[in-house]
């Protein structure tokens, strides 16, 4: 049997943090599979690598399809989520169990950390001379895989960020005062650069929010910060501050974080309003007494937003789910699923198909030229790349 003639049942799991539209890609991808007469089964497992483990799984393959377009337009992982880093022991079990089922074809959905669960199982399944096709799934709000242009869950994300911000301005705008927004993102500031959008394109250089974006990207330097803050207020008589909360200090320690860590060593940073209350404080000493200064951590609400969805991002995230499926019927090559930016206007993009080494565990960046050199906000170049993901957002009108 050679690989491009791989017949048998597949497995589908989600992973890590959930997005607006992972279920895209969930739906994208067994839908496809109906279409493929090498995939006689379709078992979605709860909770990714724990649910096979445990055989918890839910049959997709007589699920009607307007059940599925439902859950594909319902943000959040339908089948359930996981962060685990399965051992030696674990992926045993995994293996025991799709002999069992007859498991040839395993799709996860996730970011990096899924891109490393989906690597060690087809490494594994080499070893144990058993053919089998892995093939990972993109999804992510940090945008921060390798290789891809932008990762499906990011837009969507991001337009949350840029409509927040936009409405956020206007109440600083109301009653002044310091406003600071954290950010999710862990080490790559995309999702808090998302932030600028908010400004009206129209308005540049005048005094549209947020006036000072802090990225991971760049060393957080406390004093500077606070000086910042006060020529931003001396400005304009109000500050409103974008901070990520992945930022941290010349050493590379966080600016503030609960110390705990998941199963794949990522610690955890924005789980309470610690960075916000930190950040706050360093302003309250850079203004003194009676400043109004004010922090939120938009944690959680960031991820799973319904009615904001990017439909560049809904669109690309079904797509994505499809060429997997395509893609593994078809050669029965393990591989994560990439997507490459053809055009920005009208904008046009396409997927293809990267070595799981490529994008497994390692993270990607901020392009330096997408910073400005001060270190406090982004450059045009930033806005180009991601005004077209995000979409059109609503006009603000001033008196």
């Amino acid at each position: 049997m050679f690989k491009g003639m791989l017949k048998g049942n597949m497995v589908i799991g989600q992973s890590g943090g959930p997005t607006a539209v992972i279920n895209q890609s969930l739906v994208g991808a067994v839908l496809a599979a109906r279409e493929q007469d090498s995939i006689t089964g379709i078992l979605g497992a709860r909770h990714g690598i724990q649910g096979i483990m445990d055989e918890n799984f839910i049959d997709l393959t007589t699920q009607s399809v307007e059940q599925l377009e439902l859950v594909a337009h319902t943000p959040a992982a339908a089948l359930g989520s996981v962060r685990l880093k399965p051992g030696k022991a674990e992926c045993e079990k995994v293996f025991e169990v799709f002999r069992k089922h007859d498991v040839r074809y395993f799709f996860y959905i996730g970011g990096n950390d899924s891109a490393e669960t989906a690597h060690i199982i087809a490494e594994m399944a080499k070893e144990a001379n058993y053919d089998f096709c892995t093939v990972h799934i993109p999804k992510t709000i940090d945008n921060d895989l390798k290789v891809t242009d932008h990762c499906p869950g990011f837009a969507s994300a991001a337009r949350f960020v840029a409509l927040a911000f936009m409405g956020d301005d206007r109440d600083n705008r109301a009653l002044s005062g310091v406003k600071i927004n954290v950010v999710m993102g862990r080490h790559a500031g995309f999702l808090t650069a998302a932030s600028a959008l908010a400004r009206r394109p129209e308005h540049e250089g005048k005094s549209d929010g947020p006036h000072l974006i802090y990225l991971p990207e760049r060393v957080f330097d406390v004093e500077q910060f606070k000086q910042d803050v006060k020529t931003t207020m001396a400005k304009y008589g109000r500050c409103v501050v974008a901070a990520s909360e992945g930022i941290g200090d010349k050493d590379g320690n966080p600016i503030a974080s609960t110390g705990e860590r998941d199963s794949h060593g990522n610690i955890q940073l924005s789980g309470t309003g610690a960075l916000g209350d930190t950040l706050a404080a360093f302003v309250k000493e850079a203004l003194g007494k009676g400043a109004r200064v004010r922090a939120d951590t938009f944690g959680y609400l960031q991820r799973s937003y319904p009615t904001i969805i990017s439909e560049v991002d809904a669109k690309e995230a079904r797509e994505v789910g499809e060429y997997a499926v395509h893609h593994a019927a078809s050669t029965g090559e393990a591989g994560s699923v990439a997507i490459r930016r053809l055009s920005n206007v009208p904008y046009t993009s396409e997927c293809f198909i990267t070595p799981l080494s490529s994008v497994a565990r390692e993270a990607t960046e901020m392009k330096d030229a997408h910073i400005n050199d001060a270190g406090n906000d982004v450059t045009q170049a930033w806005v180009d790349y991601v005004a077209p993901l995000v979409g059109e957002l609503p006009k603000m009108g001033d008196l």
